[in-house]
C-alpha cells in the first residue's frame, strides 16, 4: 500500500455628451493606464536592503507553457518512497524538500482550448468561451499588495521569450520583463546624481498626469449610472495603488542598491537557446531573493515553434514536439528538451539551498510552485496539471495524487500559498475553502 501524506486545513440615466477618450499614458512610470470601458462611454443614441530578519517569506512562480510529458514525471505510487521517474532524477537531491501534486486544475476552463491557458493559471478565473472573457488579479498581485513597500520592487514579473503570468487587479497583463541585463541594472546599478534627478523628475510628471486622470474621471462620475460607478470605483482601485507605487518610488530612490558580488550579465542573443536563458533569468531571481530587492516573483519559461539551440538530439520544432500525438521519435526528442528544463531547475533549487540565511537555507524561505497550465499538452488539456511546490517551510511529501477524474482546485494551494506569505483571506479565484492533501506546514 503505498504511502500518504497527512492532509491538513487551511485555514440613473445617462447624459448625452460624445465619447471619451480612455487612454492616458504615464511615460515617467512605464506605466499605460485606462479608463475601463464604460456603458456610458458611448455617445446617447547592499546585501539586504530593507529586511529587518533573515526569516521573511518569498514567493516565485514558474511556468513552462509548453508542459511536461506525463508519464516520465508522475511515478505509479504516491508517497515519500515512490520511484523516480526520468524528470524526478533531475531533482532528486531535493526530493525531501518538494512535494509533486497531480490531480489539480481550475474548474470552468473550457474557453481555454490551447495555450491560452496561461492566462488563468496564476488567477483561476472562469474562462467558458471566448468571448467577453476579463481575467482577474493574479496570485502574485495579491501578495504583492500585502508587501506593497517593503522592498524596493514589489515584485518582478520575468520572462525567457515570451508573456507575462501577472494579471492586475482590473485583469490587465502586466508586461514581463525577459532582458536579465536590464533587470540588473534595475536591481543593482547605482545611478549618478544626473541620472537620480531625473528619475525623481519623471516620477513627479506621473503624478501630474495621475491628478489630470483623476480629475478627468471625477467628472464623468457625476453621470454615470449605477453599473459605470461600480466599474469607476475598481478603476479609482487601480489608480490609488499607482500612487502608492509612485511614492514608494520616490522613496526607494534615495536609497544605495544593494551590492552583489557579480558584473552585469549580458543577455542571450541567440532567442533559439531557451535554456540559456532560463539558466541566466534563475541566477538574477536567486540574486533579487538574496538581496531582499522583492519578495514576489513569477517567471514564464517560455516556449518556441522553432528548433531550440545547444540540446543535443533536438532536431524538431518544440512546439510540434508537444502535439506528439504518442509519436515515439518525438517524444523522444521532446524529453531531451524536458529533462533539461528540470536540470535548470535543480540548479536553481541548488542555488537557494546554498544561500544560508540565519540556521535555514534561502529555499526554506521561498515557496517555490513550478509547473504548467497545460496537463496534456498534445491534447491541449488542463487538467491533471503537473504542480511542484518546493521549500516554503512546509513539510514536503515528495507525490500526493489527487482525484484525477475529479480535480482539486489548484487555487485552493494558492490560497495556502497567500497566507504564507501574510495575506489574510480564505478564499481565492476559483478555491473552495477545503483543505490540500499534501500541503502542510
Amino acid at each position: 500500500m503505498p504511502h500518504h501524506c497527512n492532509s491538513v486545513t487551511n485555514p440613473g440615466p445617462h447624459i448625452a455628451r460624445p465619447a471619451m477618450s480612455r487612454r492616458h499614458v504615464l511615460k515617467a512610470t512605464g506605466t499605460c493606464i485606462a479608463l475601463p470601458f464604460l456603458d456610458g462611454m458611448v455617445p446617447s443614441g547592499t546585501a539586504r536592503a530593507s529586511a529587518s530578519s533573515a526569516d521573511v517569506p518569498r514567493f516565485v512562480a514558474i511556468n513552462a507553457g509548453l508542459g511536461f510529458h506525463a508519464p516520465f514525471l508522475f511515478p505509479e505510487a504516491e508517497g515519500s518512497d515512490h520511484e523516480l521517474t526520468p524528470y524526478l532524477e533531475q531533482i532528486k537531491a531535493h526530493r525531501r524538500n518538494f512535494t509533486l501534486f497531480s490531480g489539480l486544475s481550475h474548474p470552468n476552463q473550457n474557453g481555454n482550448n490551447g495555450h491560452a491557458s496561461s492566462m488563468t493559471w496564476l488567477t483561476s478565473a472562469p474562462r467558458p468561451g471566448l468571448a467577453g472573457f476579463k481575467n482577474t488579479i493574479s496570485l502574485d498581485q495579491l501578495m504583492a499588495r500585502q508587501l506593497a513597500g517593503r522592498t524596493r520592487v514589489p515584485y518582478l514579473t520575468l520572462s525567457a521569450r515570451s508573456s507575462s503570468l501577472s494579471w492586475s487587479a482590473n485583469g490587465v497583463q502586466i508586461p514581463a520583463q525577459s532582458s536579465p541585463a536590464r533587470l540588473f541594472k534595475q536591481l543593482f546599478v547605482q545611478g549618478t546624481q544626473d541620472e537620480i534627478a531625473a528619475e525623481i523628475r519623471e516620477l513627479h510628471r506621473g503624478k501630474s498626469i495621475l491628478d489630470t486622470v483623476l480629475r478627468d474621471a471625477n467628472r464623468l462620475n457625476q453621470s454615470l449610472g449605477p453599473r459605470d460607478r461600480e466599474k469607476l470605483d475598481e478603476y479609482f482601485s487601480s489608480v490609488r495603488d499607482l500612487e502608492t507605487r509612485i511614492q514608494q518610488n520616490e522613496d526607494w530612490i534615495h536609497r544605495p542598491r544593494p551590492s552583489v558580488d557579480r558584473e552585469s550579465p549580458t543577455d542571450i542573443a541567440d532567442g533559439n537557446d531557451i535554456l540559456a536563458r532560463q539558466r541566466l533569468m534563475y541566477d538574477m531571481i536567486a540574486l533579487a531573493l538574496q538581496t531582499d530587492s522583492t519578495r514576489v516573483v513569477t517567471f514564464n519559461l517560455g516556449s518556441l515553434n522553432a528548433v531550440p539551440s545547444n540540446i543535443e538530439g533536438v532536431n524538431t520544432d518544440w512546439h510540434n514536439l508537444s502535439h506528439h500525438g504518442k509519436d515515439e521519435a518525438k517524444i523522444e526528442e521532446l524529453q531531451r528538451i524536458e529533462t533539461e528544463e528540470f536540470r535548470a531547475f535543480n540548479a536553481f533549487l541548488n542555488r537557494l539551498t546554498s544561500i544560508k540565511e540565519a540556521d535555514k537555507s534561502l529555499l526554506d524561505h521561498t515557496a517555490v510552485l513550478f509547473g504548467s497550465n497545460l496537463g496534456n499538452a498534445s491534447s491541449h488539456d488542463w487538467h491533471n496539471l503537473p504542480i511542484i511546490i518546493a521549500g516554503g517551510g512546509y513539510k514536503h511529501c515528495s507525490y500526493v495524487a489527487h482525484d484525477k477524474k475529479n480535480n482539486t482546485p489548484l487555487a485552493n494551494v494558492f490560497v495556502s500559498l497567500a497566507q504564507r506569505m501574510g495575506v489574510e483571506t480564505g478564499r481565492f479565484g476559483s478555491s473552495t475553502g477545503e483543505s490540500v492533501r499534501g500541503l502542510e506546514r
